[in-house]
């Protein structure tokens, strides 16, 4: 199933850009905004927010039905 994932950009009128990825988990964060980032020019700094670090259930699904099969 596609995750749709919500990107918010805020612009200061010094024209800094402020993104923040919501609904997104893990590497889904960074991934998700990836290629905007790179037509809107170098990032200065990333806050990784709470989100980045839970553990997407999927995985954690892959990797115990991976290590049953092997033992």
């Amino acid at each position: 199933m596609t995750k749709y994932l919500k990107i918010e950009y805020l612009i200061a009128p010094d024209g800094k850009i402020t993104e923040r990825v919501i609904n997104g988990s893990g590497s889904d964060c960074i991934e998700s905004s990836a290629a905007i980032e790179l037509e809107l020019g170098q990032v200065q700094q990333r806050e990784l927010l709470p989100e980045y670090f839970e553990v997407n259930d999927l995985l954690v699904s892959q990797e115990s039905v991976n290590l049953k099969n092997q033992i």
